[in-house]
């Protein structure tokens, strides 16, 4: 036997040797799913319909700064195919701020309600024309120092919708059908002094509605908020810490939380204990044609059959006198803008009781 056959042979005896479960971290890569039209700013907010087609917002800023005209959003197919693009016009003529975030259809009436961060409202958006009326509006800010930044939002099992506000540290609260939010709960835990500078951010209800998390981007945390048998607020709690850039969140039906890490280009899975159990994918370079390569700031997230879609931000923060992070420089060469997909797929970790 030569010593190259010995080599090989050891080799795959170890691999033979290895428990089952000792591959449990390698990270399931991301591929690319769809990329935007040429133009179009960053992807930040993700959802899919029932027939599986994915609609992507535009957080309405590329690599040279922000952009004009009305919020743009995108419809792809299951397999990535552009369907349509769709501009946001309230009441058939007047154009949405172009920054858009979080947007779901709604479980009950099937409307898609659209983030309008620019303008702090939410828009109740016609998914085959653009066309849009008003749905929330905010009331006065217990914080004006502050300023408003409505990010995503989420519904209860009696129809209600909760918006995340960023800069109040806020859970904003109407009905299904809509009108002046109301505070459902005010806390400094959901505020931020940090980097990225977005405080309350994704947000979800477990199974049960006992509770809700909350991610907060800026201080890497992801917060519970305890409910009472109402649905009222009780208190809020750190759930769990050093998550960087906690971003878009999901928890599936084992309850276990999905958390967008948009400084780290990752996506972590925690238990409902806050042990982290998966961490899937990674930033990975760029192609020839400058569009991202795995992830890149990765902003919100939605399962859609069995796959994980993901948005590919691409934010430098030096387009609002942020000092640098550590993936601005690759963001600022972007210049065509992406959604990545995962298999929705836990890998097995040993070490689980």
């Amino acid at each position: 036997m030569t010593r190259m056959s010995r080599l090989i042979l050891l080799a795959l005896l170890a691999l033979a040797l290895l428990p089952p479960n000792a591959h449990a971290w390698n990270r399931s890569p991301a591929t690319t799913f769809a990329t935007l039209p040429a133009g179009s700013g960053g992807p930040e907010g993700i959802t899919a319909d029932a027939k599986g087609n994915i609609y992507v917002s535009s957080f309405g800023f590329t690599a040279t700064g922000p952009l004009t005209g009305p919020g743009q959003v995108f419809v792809f197919d299951h397999n990535g195919k552009l369907l349509r693009q769709l501009s946001l016009l309230v009441n058939g003529s007047t154009p949405s701020s172009p920054h858009l975030l979080g947007l779901r259809f709604h479980p009950t009436t099937g409307a898609l309600l659209v983030l309008d961060f620019g303008f702090a409202q939410v828009l109740n958006v016609d998914p085959l024309t653009g066309v849009s009326t008003v749905f929330m509006t905010l009331p006065a800010l217990p914080h004006p120092g502050l300023g408003a930044g409505l990010n995503d939002l989420t519904f209860d099992s009696a129809g209600n919708v909760y918006v995340s506000d960023s800069f109040q540290g806020i859970v904003w609260r109407t009905s299904s059908t809509g009108g002046v939010a109301t505070i459902w709960v005010d806390s400094p835990l959901l505020r931020t002094t940090g980097v990225p500078p977005f405080g309350a951010n994704g947000l979800r209800f477990n199974k049960a509605q006992t509770a809700l998390f909350v991610a907060n981007t800026g201080d890497d945390t992801v917060i519970k908020i305890t409910t009472d048998s109402s649905l009222n607020a009780v208190a809020a709690t750190v759930f769990v810490n050093s998550i960087n850039g906690a971003d878009g969140l999901l928890i599936d039906d084992d309850d276990n939380l999905w958390v967008a890490a948009n400084q780290a280009d990752e996506i972590v899975i925690v238990d409902p204990t806050g042990r982290a159990i998966a961490k899937l994918a990674d930033f990975e370079g760029l192609f020839p044609d400058t569009t991202v390569r795995g992830l890149l700031f990765p902003a919100s997230l939605v399962f859609s059959g069995e796959f994980l879609y993901v948005t590919n931000l691409a934010l430098d923060l030096r387009l609002f006198g942020i000092t640098e992070a550590v993936d601005s420089q690759w963001a600022a060469q972007v210049t065509r803008y992406t959604v990545s997909r995962i298999r929705a797929r836990i890998p097995p970790v040993s070490g689980l009781p």
